[in-house]
């Protein structure tokens, strides 16, 4: 069955990206959002949606796919708000950071439909600006777009799979993985960068104070070391929160790298700490934007 319908409940950044880049790449359906008034009003007026609704049970008629992106905590208490009600044949979804504690609630709500009738995903894309008038209909493009199935879930079957088909179509590469594993790995590659980059960012402003134009005579690698310290917390709130356990091993990992090279500052050590990070960049060569939308 096709999509003729989509609901987006979250039309900020990601939300708001979402519908412009199936506008862009061609999908002829009707997209209804769910936010407060005033940011409808402006996911309206930006072309992300064609509707709007502020109550979700009035938003998500007669859509089949509806796609929660919103903070972690509101997208668990939306599963347990709107799963009940919705229509058997309707697939429900999400972007959320973290998916344990997500996929947990689904499989409370759902039981054993549950991979019939919720995926969970997490496209690995985003910005330190947060709300709407940020959305870009390219943000997921080369990105990856994880998904999270239940136990033999079929998820390029039927109403998932076509959803996922829109997913690559704008440009996203899916990767499944379990839960488990992908709050893991997105504890480091994610998660851990965001607590550095805070914490360098903070640092700084004990240091020099809230004033000092450090990064108009710092260069490059400061400001792109601290550009996401410009996050918002409400959002990030909700991932530690829903993944502590791991990062908090993430930090303790990391305080001891960083203990390491403090001890070492003065040793062949530090030498042989620049060639270990190195692999890094043979095993991960940087990727462009520009060339991956050549590519795509």
């Amino acid at each position: 069955m096709p999509i003729r319908q989509i609901t987006i409940i979250g039309t900020g950044l990601i939300g708001g990206s979402f519908g412009l880049a199936l506008k862009k790449h061609g999908y002829a359906g009707r997209i209804v959002g769910c936010d407060r008034a005033p940011v409808l009003e402006r996911a309206r007026g930006k072309g992300a949606i064609d509707a709007g609704q502020t109550n979700p049970a009035d938003a998500v008629r007669g859509s089949q796919v509806i796609l929660l992106a919103t903070p972690v905590g509101a997208i668990v208490e939306l599963i347990g708000r709107l799963g009940p009600a919705l229509p058997p044949k309707t697939l429900l979804t999400d972007v959320g950071s973290t998916k344990s504690e997500i996929l947990t609630r689904a499989k409370a709500v759902f039981g054993k439909e549950t991979g019939r009738r919720f995926l969970a995903g997490h496209p690995m894309a985003g910005k330190e600006q947060t709300g709407v008038e940020f959305a870009d209909p390219d943000l997921f493009q080369g990105a990856a777009w994880f998904v999270t199935p239940v136990p033999a879930q079929k998820t390029f079957d039927g109403l998932s799979g076509e959803f996922l088909q829109w997913v690559e179509n704008i440009g996203a590469r899916v990767a499944a993985m379990n839960a488990d594993a992908h709050d893991q790995l997105c504890t480091w590659i994610s998660h851990l960068p965001q607590m550095i980059s805070t914490a360098l960012a903070a640092t700084l402003v004990d240091e020099y104070g809230e004033d000092a134009p450090l990064l108009e005579v710092g260069g490059r690698a400061l400001r792109e070391m601290t550009r996401i310290s410009a996050s918002s917390y409400s959002m990030w709130r909700d991932v530690v929160l829903t993944n502590k356990k791991n990062l908090k091993r993430a930090l303790l990992t990391m305080e001891q790298r960083l203990a390491h090279i403090r001890e070492n500052l003065d040793t062949k050590e530090l030498a042989m700490e620049f060639e270990r990070a190195h692999h890094l960049r043979k095993i991960s060569p940087p990727r462009h934007r520009d060339t991956e939308k050549t590519k795509s």
